[in-house]
């Protein structure tokens, strides 16, 4: 068998994988987007070039042999993001999670280990590919050697072979050195020949075929002024080719036979793959078993039938169901089909059977036939869509996985099933495509795809009780979450009104507003320019009006909002180019972004709150997102005036909880002290002012109670110093002095804090009231960024997890009592800590009563829950 030698420049790979991807983080608050590019190229790699040898290599320091030729090289490169370096210690974890050798040498870079080892395989007469983003390495190429360079980022490759490069380029590999000797390099500061550029270069070599020839026929050369640079610069000339010429005979002590690659154990990868929150990738990764395991898979076999009519014998009254959307919105998505599953038989019953048949809804609306889904939220608002109320649904296998694995982020029923050993149920995107490409496929093909994922549900549904039994979370999910999952698929499908002419005129005010900050900021630029181009600000900012440069980018100067923030202060454009960027966002996000989901007919917007995303258990909310809208700008808050009852004679009524986390945080820590500022219905932001400035209640001034709020809050989520003094724009030893005296002053939450992260690290997760978890893994780690991420959630988790879960059991408390107390109130909104109602006028008096009483009468705590409400003709009106 003839062998293979891959050899990848690590560090070209993953600077592009990091430039390519946006900034994602995983759930330690670690960044891991350029190690996940990196790994998908990856995969790519073993799968398409199947090496029998393999390494990366990577440079190892910014000094080279280079620089004692030119002490210049690569001087102008901005400095490595923080947010990249601190992925390279990932990436090489990974890279030994999947045996892949990888190497470095001082004083060398990654080209010239990548130039010894790839013209040590030519002479074995190895086959060799090197992956790279950069061209220096084209001088590799040769009858045995390919050169892959990566271009749109890292998703596709150019393969350059000897043939390629003429056609491509019109030079050979052996003539990129003297190529890059004439032109130079920007990028690595690399002088070359002024004047001469990549077209120049080439037509000189295509005469003289080498740097030594064109020199040694300087008289012939035409061009006055290309003559004199050439002649003036020759010296740059030869000392750029010795700077770009990659040295064949490095003394690396690694040989090519020593890096045999022979693949990699599953396990290794899918641990670190976990760690670092790929889940995709780890899908992938798990979808590769072998035939013995497909053999011994219970769900290889089902008996399907596709119904084209339905009678009530196929029913026990014991159903698994799956209603089959390909959209995630299922405000809006077709039903494709339904899959059911029981003790005796797997069934698929095409949309149009299903939705048209008696018996089937008959069957969906009767509660006493219990009723096994994926999603019951989802499932509910999708049938009330087509006048099917659904009932009796005892099992919501999707907020069973998200309370057992609250870390994972895909919680579909492959994954799900993938998670538990059962893997013969292929992926969504398998069947049905991604992105643009997704499509329905044929009958035959969706109703086994459908079985499938419905059998695998109706299976695993007593194995997935048990384990919330086994972590006490069983009562969390029955008298919760499921509960809670019917109330928000009402709330949902019933939607919240939008006054359409109200956000039009906003939007047309806004409009306004914004061509006149737009005039106000050319004004004092003295020039018109496009505002929303950096490239075009940067210089009027920088140059122009000569402020000074906070920071620069691959392409000028930054004018992102952290940096212009910083120069508040030295120019009056700046507070109006902030404001304008602010205005703006409102303008597209959020008066754009409204009237584009709004339904036309009812002039209402629905919502979709995600109830399986957050491990804090906190709901948000997409297509539309209504809990971000910004109520620090006025104009942002005046967005709230568009939301209105459905009837003329009715208001809307917000009642929202007063420092619940502060109030967790009393229960929970039972310091003293502050328990009973509660207690008392004491002002806590200015009790701690009082305790941190050492002063009496009089003497507390807005701007110290500010900080104590700062203080307050900052404690909860578990703040450091340098959090604090970025918040107050202080020193971190004043912030330092803050959080040593809010301790001295409650010293119950500081023994908390200390209690809690021991408890962790034990436990290795911390619960809420109500017996939720958040696992902890790292809180053990050997990292410091991991280890420190972990104690901060540890502290932080059970008090914010606490609220979610009060705020919760508040909405279903609050359900039942309107019900029973028969009013047409119903609940349109929950807005973090805040819950939005539309009532008739006459209930009013009755709500002011039942709503604060509920709400604060939830859970029983050892201080009071204290609930404000108001109340007015629009959201906004009511605060």
């Amino acid at each position: 068998m003839s062998k293979k030698l891959v050899l990848i420049d690590g560090n070209s790979i993953i600077y592009r994988a990091f430039f390519a991807l946006p900034l994602l983080n995983n759930d330690k608050g670690v960044y891991t987007n350029a190690v996940f590019g990196f790994t998908t190229m990856l995969m790519r790699i073993l799968e398409e070039e199947q090496p029998t040898h393999m390494l990366v290599a990577f440079d190892a320091g910014k000094t080279t042999f280079r620089h004692e030729t030119y002490k210049e090289y690569k001087g102008g490169r901005q400095k490595t993001p923080p947010e990249l370096s601190e992925q390279f210690p990932l990436l090489k974890e990974l890279l030994d999670a999947f045996d892949i050798q990888h190497y470095q040498l001082e004083r060398y870079e990654a080209d010239d280990i990548i130039g010894t080892l790839s013209t040590e395989g030519e002479k074995n007469n190895w086959d060799v590919t090197v992956i790279s983003g950069d061209k220096d390495l084209l001088q590799l190429v040769s009858d045995r050697v390919t050169v892959n360079l990566t271009k749109k980022g890292i998703s596709e490759v150019e393969k350059y072979t000897p043939e390629y490069m003429i056609e491509k380029m019109e030079v050979s590999p052996d003539q990129i050195i003297d190529l890059k000797a004439l032109m130079g390099d920007n990028s690595d500061n690399i002088p070359g020949v002024p004047g001469i550029g990549q077209k120049t270069a080439t037509k000189l070599l295509k005469q003289y075929e080498t740097l030594d020839e064109v020199y040694n026929h300087i008289d012939a050369i035409s061009g006055k002024k290309m003559k004199e640079n050439l002649t003036k610069y020759k010296d740059e000339a030869f000392m750029s080719k010795e700077l770009v010429t990659i040295k064949c005979d490095s003394p690396i002590k690694v040989s090519v036979d020593e890096l045999s690659y022979e693949g990699y154990e599953q396990s290794k990868v899918s641990s670190v793959f976990k760690d670092l929150g790929f889940q995709s990738l780890l899908n992938k990764l798990d979808g590769q078993t072998t035939d013995e395991e497909n053999e011994n898979n219970e769900l290889k076999e089902i008996e399907l039938s596709i119904l084209d009519e339905i009678s009530e014998e196929i029913f026990t009254g014991n159903e698994a169901l799956v209603v089959e959307m390909l959209s995630e919105n299922y405000h809006t998505a077709a039903i494709e089909g339904f899959g059911i599953v029981n003790e005796n038989n797997a069934y698929f019953i095409p949309a149009d059977v299903a939705l048209n048949s008696k018996v089937f809804k008959s069957w969906a609306e009767d509660q006493s036939k219990t009723k096994y889904v994926f999603d019951a939220k989802k499932t509910l608002v999708a049938m009330l869509r087509h006048q099917i109320h659904m009932k009796g649904i005892t099992f919501d296998m999707l907020l069973t996985s998200y309370l057992l694995n609250p870390a994972e982020n895909n919680h579909d029923i492959p994954a799900i099933g993938n998670r538990m050993g059962k893997k013969d149920v292929l992926f969504d995107e398998e069947v049905y495509g991604k992105g643009a490409k997704i499509k329905v496929p044929e009958q035959p093909v969706l109703a086994e795809h459908v079985a499938r994922k419905t059998k695998t549900l109706f299976v695993l549904k007593d194995k997935m009780e048990e384990q919330l039994k086994e972590n006490e979370q069983y009562e969390l999910c029955k008298e919760l979450e499921m509960p809670l999952a019917l109330i928000l698929g009402e709330m949902e499908s019933l939607g919240v009104r939008l006054n359409v002419e109200r956000i039009e005129e906003m939007g047309k005010d806004l409009r306004e507003r914004l061509n006149n900050l737009e005039k106000e900021i050319h004004d004092l630029a003295d020039e018109t320019f496009n505002l929303n181009s950096p490239k075009q600000l940067g210089p009027i900012l920088f140059e122009k009006l000569k402020l000074p440069v906070i920071k620069k980018t691959k392409t000028g100067y930054s004018t992102a909002a952290d940096v212009l923030e910083q120069l508040e202060n030295e120019h009056e454009i700046i507070p109006k180019i902030l404001l304008y960027r602010q205005l703006g966002k409102l303008q597209s996000t959020y008066i754009e972004g409204l009237l584009k989901v709004v339904n036309n007919d009812t002039n209402k917007i629905h919502t979709r709150y995600n109830q399986a995303l957050t491990q804090t258990g906190r709901l948000s909310s997409v297509d539309p997102n209504l809990q971000n809208i910004p109520i620090r700008l006025e104009e942002g808050r005046k967005i709230r005036q568009a939301f209105v009852p459905v009837k003329k004679d009715w208001i809307m009524f917000a009642a929202d909880y007063s420092q619940i986390e502060l109030r967790v945080l009393a229960h929970i820590a039972k310091d003293e002290k502050l328990v009973e500022s509660f207690k008392n219905n004491l002002d806590i932001h200015t009790q701690t002012a009082m305790d941190v400035f050492h002063v009496d209640k009089e003497e507390v001034t807005s701007n110290m109670r500010r900080q104590a709020k700062a203080v307050n809050f900052g404690i909860v989520y578990g703040i450091s110093d340098y959090g604090l003094s970025q918040n107050l724009g202080i020193t971190r030893k004043e912030a330092k002095k803050f959080i040593d005296r809010y301790f001295e002053s409650y010293p119950g939450v500081k023994s908390y804090m200390e209690e809690i992260v021991q408890e962790a690290k034990h436990k290795g997760y911390v619960s809420t009231l109500m017996k939720r978890r958040r696992y902890l893994p790292e809180i053990t780690s050997r990292n410091f960024n991991f280890r420190s991420f972990a104690e901060r959630t540890a502290m932080n988790t059970p008090i914010q997890g606490s609220a979610a879960d009060i705020i919760k059991k508040a909405m279903i408390d609050l359900h039942e009592k309107l019900i029973e107390e028969k009013l047409q109130a119903r609940m349109l909104l929950q807005v973090h800590d805040e819950l939005i109602i539309e009532a008739p006028k006459e209930e009013v008096e009755q709500l002011k009563e039942i709503v604060p009483a509920m709400m604060e009468k939830t859970v029983d705590l050892i201080v009071p829950l204290k609930v404000d409400y108001a109340f007015g003709d629009s959201w906004f009106d009511a605060k």
